[in-house]
């Protein structure tokens, strides 16, 4: 059984008197840069995917042919497959995407929106600290307990699209916890990480991470780390050297979204409470030294 259908097998047949139900399965604002001539469109990212296709096609029995833009990854495959769960008999993907229907020479409609990527601009970014997030999480033997740290200020600089410098500061003194229920024993455990058994806030209410540059990751995939991130991290003091993936993507407004998880050995900085490495016999008070770090960074 076919699962594909070539371009010029498609072309034949919207020239002739068997023409299919044509769709194009990526987001509307992708369909609406281009789309081979007369296709309608249904995203396969959208929960609605199904009853977009039902509204379009309500007779099972109807030929159907779907694409993406390449045909090289899962968008319009996937499509084929809700389609055939949903009772369509008649799906073919059309090999090569919209791309190698262009390429063949066929005719494309284009629309009046022309698709730009967007870019990393060169200047002095500030940090949006209400729109970005440090999340931790901690362990011990018994549980997991998580939480966030607010950022204070913060400043990148690029030049010539890469990254030269930049500083991010921490407000330690709002460090918080969420997943405890009880305000008792959440507001113990808070009072705990303030105190110098952690983070000591009340002689270094804030870190501070600085960022000396980052080097590309060729070839990465939209979604993966695209950067690493070399760097120098402040706490109680003590500077350590780190360097961590991070997902950077530039937005239509100018500004930079990144995201970055990575985890630190909390002893480095002198963070030793309930450490088994460095005291003995600790019973339920043994931590484990390692703390998992989540940044959702936005700056502008």
């Amino acid at each position: 059984m076919n699962t594909t259908i070539s371009c010029k097998e498609l072309f034949a047949r919207l020239s002739g008197g068997n023409a299919p139900l044509v769709v194009d399965v990526l987001p509307p604002e992708i369909y609406a840069v281009r789309h081979l001539p007369g296709a309608c469109n249904a995203c396969v990212y959208e929960m609605v995917f199904r009853q977009g296709i039902a509204e379009l096609a309500p007779d099972l029995s109807r030929s159907l042919v779907v694409y993406d833009e390449t045909g090289t990854t899962a968008a319009a495959a996937t499509a084929r497959e809700k389609l055939l769960a949903a009772g369509y008999g008649d799906v073919l993907v059309l090999s090569g995407g919209l791309a190698g229907w262009a390429a063949a020479g066929y005719p494309v409609e284009q629309g009046g929106i022309t698709a730009e990527a967007a870019v990393i601009r060169d200047g002095r970014y500030r940090l949006d600290p209400a729109a970005s997030v440090l999340e931790w999480t901690g362990r011990n033997i018994n549980n997991r307990h998580y939480g966030r740290i607010p950022f204070s200020r913060g400043e990148l600089v690029i030049d010539r699209g890469e990254l030269r410098q930049g500083e991010i500061v921490l407000d330690m003194t709002g460090i918080t916890n969420l997943d405890l229920k009880d305000d008792t024993y959440r507001q113990m455990l808070v009072s705990h990480l303030k105190s110098d058994d952690f983070f000591d806030v009340q002689r270094y209410p804030a870190a501070a991470i600085t960022i000396s540059g980052w080097q590309a990751i060729s070839g990465a995939a939209p979604g993966t780390p695209d950067h690493v991130i070399t760097a120098a991290l402040t706490i109680k003091g003590v500077t350590r050297e780190l360097s961590f993936p991070a997902m950077v993507m530039p937005q239509e407004d100018g500004s930079l979204k990144a995201q970055a998880t990575f985890d630190l050995d909390r002893t480095a900085w002198g963070i030793n409470y309930g450490s088994g490495r460095l005291f003995e016999k600790l019973g339920m008070h043994l931590v484990n030294d390692r703390i998992d770090i989540e940044l959702f960074i936005v700056v502008r």
